[in-house]
Formats: C-alpha cells, sequence, structure tokens
C-alpha cells in the first residue's frame, strides 16, 4: 500500500511537471514582451536557473502590478510547488517502505 501511495505522488509530480512545463516558458516570455530589464537580469538560461525559480517561488511578480504577468506566473507556481510536493512525497513513502521492510 505504501509503495501504491509512493506511486500515485510520482503521478501528481508529472502533473505538476506538465502544467509547469506549459505556463512557465509561457510567463517567461510575457516577461521578455513586456518587462525587457527583468528578463535580462535572469540571463540567457532562464528556465530552470535559480534567481528565476527563485523569484517565481517568492511571488515576486505581485510587484510589476501587471495582472497579466500574475495570470501567468500563478499557475506556473502552484504547478512547481505540485511537481516538488509530489516528488518529495513519492520519494517520503518510498524511503518508508524501505526502512519497514
Amino acid at each position: 500500500m505504501i509503495l501504491f501511495l509512493a506511486l500515485c505522488f510520482v503521478g501528481v509530480a508529472i502533473a505538476g511537471f506538465s502544467a509547469f512545463v506549459i505556463f512557465w516558458p509561457l510567463t517567461l516570455i510575457h516577461l521578455r514582451d513586456r518587462h525587457p530589464g527583468l528578463h535580462a537580469q535572469f540571463g540567457p538560461g532562464a528556465f530552470l536557473g535559480r534567481q528565476p525559480l527563485g523569484w517565481l517561488l517568492r511571488r515576486d511578480d505581485r510587484a510589476l502590478a501587471d495582472r497579466s504577468l500574475s495570470g501567468l506566473a500563478a499557475p506556473a507556481r502552484l504547478a512547481l510547488l505540485t511537481l516538488l510536493g509530489g516528488a518529495a512525497l513519492a520519494a517520503a513513502f518510498w524511503l518508508f517502505s524501505q526502512v519497514s521492510a
């Protein structure tokens, strides 16, 4: 049963990854088009860079007062949190199954 729960959370992480791959590039394109100064700070590898992902997780998009940007960044942030949470819980259940065996 524990490994089944771990597998379910792998599915949750995959769903989060799928949504993240959709919304995060759209957010970066919006930044490139409407806020080039901020996009230039992120650099060329912004998709998985530490600074852009930290910016997303800290909800710094709200400081720009751009509703379109917030509409793209909010689902990207939720998808990233779902990805990280699902992967962490899958790993925790897997480790628990190894310890209890």
